[in-house]
């Protein structure tokens, strides 16, 4: 993975940033805040996407017996509200003994607003699915269930094939773009981007998009490729060792670009 590096040609300065994602809950404790108040810069937030539950009707077409299962893997909490609120629909009630793997402890934590914690068991990872694969192979036996997006990341199924670990997906929620109409233009320094699917958004909402002088900074590899691919100049790309975090990116690039 290389250094964060930047066009030179393209350090202009910046005075306003739009983030494709909503607030933070936190906005005083956020690391955005700190770039507003240490630059002086203008920051902000609307999401490009949202997520809408799937309905009970659709759930149904996919002819999954939630109870054949005997484990159910959450990668956020999307998944936990969408996932019970299915089965409250369907009156469907989970058996004690089933087991639970959550992608991090805010997930976990999460969850417990469900299930009674004491008669359940919960596995949870530190950050990524990843972190739970060595759970998945003490696990083997187990019938996993995986609630999910209609987007969602290849690694989890991948891993649980090659393992020939039993693993059925079930689309619980759709990612789609926003409506962006009460936005009047993108007319940024900086557009943010997190998912693949803001990019296709901003496309979407403003299919006369002009890139011009307007920079962008990407988080991900998947999402700095989709960017690439809609034929726009990165400027910006996170995580990479010098900048881990997209606010980290953001304060180094603007350093450069304002001369501070």
């Amino acid at each position: 993975m290389s250094e964060l590096q930047f066009d030179p040609a393209r350090l202009n300065k910046v005075e306003s940033i739009l983030v494709t994602q909503a607030a933070p809950p936190a906005m005083a404790d956020s690391p955005y805040n700190d770039l507003i108040k240490k630059l002086n810069v203008k920051v902000d937030f609307r999401a490009f996407i949202e997520v809408q539950p799937i309905t009970v009707k659709d759930f149904r077409k996919q002819k999954i017996n939630i109870l054949d299962h005997t484990a159910i893997i959450f990668t956020s909490k999307n998944a936990v509200t969408h996932f019970f609120d299915i089965c409250k629909e369907s009156k469907i009630e989970m058996p004690i003994e089933m087991k639970y793997f959550c992608v991090g402890e805010q997930t976990a934590n999460f969850l417990q607003k469900f299930i009674v914690v004491r008669k359940r068991k919960i596995f949870a990872g530190t950050k990524t699915i990843e972190d739970l694969f060595p759970s998945f192979k003490k696990h083997k036996n187990e019938k996993y269930l995986f609630p999910c997006s209609n987007i969602r990341k290849d690694s989890l199924p991948e891993f649980m094939e090659k393992n020939a670990i039993t693993l059925k997906e079930m689309i619980l929620y759709q990612t789609v773009s926003a409506n962006l109409s009460d936005l009047a233009e993108v007319n940024y320094d900086v557009l943010a981007f997190f998912s693949p699917s803001g990019v296709a958004s901003l496309f979407e909402n403003f299919p006369d998009f002009k890139q011009n002088n307007t920079r962008i900074a990407a988080f991900g590899p998947t999402t700095a490729a989709a960017v690439r691919n809609a034929g726009l100049i990165l400027d910006i790309e996170a995580p990479l060792p010098n900048a881990p975090s997209m606010t980290g990116a953001l304060e180094a690039y603007i350093k450069l670009s304002n001369g501070k």
